[in-house]
C-alpha cells in the first residue's frame, strides 16, 4: 500500500479533505501524526496553511487513532463529529512544504464522547492547540 492508502484505511475522510500523511505513534492515550503542507491543499491561501486546516489536522489525528484501534479489532472505521472546540490558540500559519507534527492526548472518554487536547508543531514551534469534544458513531 502507498502511504495515502494506509491513511485512507484509518480515517473516513477522502481527498481533498485528507490533512494527515502518516501515523508516527499511537497508544492508549497519545497519537502523533505528520503532514506536509502542499500548494494544492484546499486550506492553503496566499502560501499559508489556514486555521481551519490546522483544526482539521488535529481532528484527523484523533480519527487516525480511532481508525488504528478499529483496524486492530477488525472493525470498520467509524465516523466522528466535532462537537465543540475550546481554548483554540493559533500561534502561526505554516507555509507550503512545511512539515507538521500533530499530537492528540485523550483527556476523557465516556460512551461515544471523547475529549482530546491537540497540538500542532512546525519546526519545533507550536502553531496551534485546542481541546476538542468529538462524538463517535457507535
Amino acid at each position: 500500500m502507498t502511504p495515502l492508502e494506509d491513511i485512507l484505511s484509518l480515517i473516513p475522510q477522502r481527498p481533498p479533505i485528507v490533512m494527515i500523511d502518516q501515523v508516527l505513534y499511537s497508544d492508549e492515550s497519545i497519537t502523533r501524526t505528520s503532514f506536509r503542507v502542499r500548494e494544492e491543499n484546499i486550506f492553503v491561501e496566499n502560501g499559508r496553511f489556514r486555521e481551519a486546516g490546522l483544526m482539521e489536522n488535529i481532528a484527523q489525528t484523533a480519527a487516525a487513532r480511532a481508525g488504528t484501534i478499529s483496524k486492530m479489532e477488525n472493525k470498520p472505521v467509524g465516523i466522528g463529529y466535532i462537537g465543540a472546540v475550546k481554548n483554540l490558540e493559533i500561534a502561526g500559519l505554516p507555509k507550503i512544504n512545511d512539515e507538521l507534527i500533530t499530537e492528540i492526548t485523550i483527556e476523557n472518554h465516556i460512551l461515544n464522547m471523547i475529549l482530546i487536547s491537540g497540538k500542532v508543531w512546525c519546526n519545533e514551534k507550536v502553531m496551534a492547540q485546542c481541546e476538542m469534544r468529538i462524538f463517535a458513531e457507535v
